[in-house]
């Protein structure tokens, strides 16, 4: 396809297409030349609209090399927590009424930095506040106004990733009075840990920004823990004394990113499967509601259902309004819609596109087929695991491995096999035999299904870095596939033994 113009969407992929234009904030100028991240969006026009909004903006990832194994990389512990905790506020624009996003508190303040670091901090600030504020500049000051706890990821251009923690809300005092965002920026995936952060900063602002400084500076000298282990800050505030704050990883870290009760909610299994099935194919896909945070914390957890593997295509959980064309992109994408624009998205061009209104618990709009690309018998072992029921009393954790479980088994069936079919040269790279991989399956289905799954760039990306070490990461995946090779040994020598 002949490439003419750059792109750049936050959350989502930098890509050039022909024939696609776009007008963006002005500020996302220069933030493009190097904070890209793939997409492919026709820009619309930013056109003012009123209404309430609501809960989250959009996540990121990049076609790199290779992607860690989900969108977002997981950490061993020892880095910083964050880079920056902004707060950005509505301003009126000079002409006109509508309103602009602003930073107007940043920290730390950074100083004596070269000229190619200070402007890269220029540029990724400018693109920030549009995603604190996706759903477009009409506002008015409100006298209530619900929290909202959302997240969004910027991609550079060499895949490294920086994630927005945000939580809106209206300020103290009284009167009408337009909300705020307190945002964090971080290298690190944990979002329980950092909305539990989020938390003792909005209690401190309530009092004053002043007391903000020496938690956050706690915070910024303390060294992310390592998996399952805790770290506890000392912070005096004033009429209270002093508190300690722990914050804690959890010990299985790969799930510490997402929150599947979101999803749970506003679908059924049956749909969470057919989901499932569209991502595994890498099609597009488009989530509809009215909350920033449903649409953050369920385009997150439909992501993270491919586990082992990472979407790396255009991935955006709440769409700027002045990027709504995002949905027109010819090529896959995982974007989130808020439901008052859903009009603009069925008057949008689109081919086979997966439309879910996370609202009503329905589809749309489907290609039909979602139903028949998992092979038969897993799509029931899937079914039957997620059936079992979960306890209210079962911990948010134990929620996410109930749920996340029964389709890693599924990738555990279908290519666990994958590292006996790397050919070894001498130069220690690896060769992939992709035909005796899927002829290796004894069951049709699920060879069918293999063989259409290899051409996805989901596998192409893993299996380029399997192909880099004979020893791969023992992580939790590796750990499935041991399990499962050995339950297939004992099931074999019972049988033996019974014959």
């Amino acid at each position: 396809m002949a490439k003419d113009l750059d792109t750049a969407v936050a959350g989502g992929e930098t890509e050039r297409l022909e024939g696609f234009s776009r007008r963006a904030p002005r500020s996302w100028g220069q933030w493009g030349a190097t904070w890209k991240v793939r997409g492919c969006p026709r820009g619309i026009p930013g056109r003012s609209r009123g209404g309430s909004v609501q809960d989250s903006p959009g996540e990121a990832a990049k076609e790199p090399e290779r992607a860690p194994e989900h969108c977002l990389a997981t950490f061993a512990g020892g880095q910083h927590f964050f880079e920056y905790l902004l707060v950005v506020s509505l301003k009126k624009k000079r002409s006109g009424e509508d309103y602009e996003p602003t930073i107007t508190y940043q920290f730390p303040k950074r100083e004596n930095l070269l000229r190619g670091q200070q402007e890269e901090e220029e540029r990724l600030l400018s693109a920030i506040p549009l995603f604190c504020f996706p759903d477009g500049n009409e506002w008015a000051p409100l006298t209530e106004y619900p929290r909202e706890t959302f997240s969004f990821v910027l991609t550079n251009v060499d895949g490294s990733r920086k994630i927005g923690y945000c939580r809106r809300l209206l300020p103290a005092g009284r009167g009408p009075r337009l909300p705020k965002v307190y945002c964090i920026i971080s290298c690190i995936g944990c979002f329980g840990l950092f909305s539990k952060i989020l938390d003792e900063v909005e209690k401190r602002h309530q009092i004053s920004m002043a007391v903000i400084y020496p938690f956050m500076q706690g915070l910024r000298e303390a060294a992310f823990p390592a998996p399952g282990k805790t770290v506890t800050l000392k912070s005096f505030i004033p009429d209270s004394g002093t508190e300690f704050i722990s914050l804690t990883r959890p010990l299985d870290s790969h799930l510490e990113h997402v929150d599947f009760s979101s999803l749970l909610r506003c679908l059924s299994f049956e749909q969470i499967l057919q989901l499932f099935a569209s991502a595994v194919l890498e099609r597009r896909i488009i989530f509809l509601a009215d909350g920033l945070s449903t649409l953050s914390q369920c385009i997150h957890a439909a992501a993270a259902l491919l586990y082992p593997f990472s979407w790396a295509h255009t991935y955006i959980p709440v769409v700027p309004e002045s990027l709504l064309a995002t949905v027109c992109c010819p090529t896959p994408f995982m974007v989130g819609v808020q439901m008052r624009f859903l009009q603009e998205v069925l008057d949008s061009p689109m081919e086979e596109v997966l439309l879910v209104n996370l609202c009503e618990g329905t589809f749309l709009m489907s290609v039909g087929d979602e139903k028949d690309i998992l092979p038969p018998k897993l799509q029931d072992d899937i079914l039957e695991s997620l059936s079992q029921g979960i306890d209210e009393q079962q911990t948010p954790e134990q929620i996410n491995e109930h749920v996340s479980g029964p389709f890693v088994q599924f990738f555990v069936k279908t290519v666990g096999h994958y590292a006996s079919y790397i050919r070894w040269e001498a130069n220690g790279q690896g060769r992939f035999q992709e035909r005796a991989f899927y002829k290796a399956l004894p069951s049709k289905a699920n060879r069918r299904f293999v063989k259409k799954f290899v051409k996805t760039q989901l596998f192409s990306l893993f299996i380029q870095e399997a192909e880099k070490s004979k020893n791969p990461p023992a992580g939790y995946f590796q750990r499935k596939i041991r399990e499962y090779e050995e339950q297939k040994k004992q099931k074999k020598s019972k049988g033996k033994s019974v014959k």
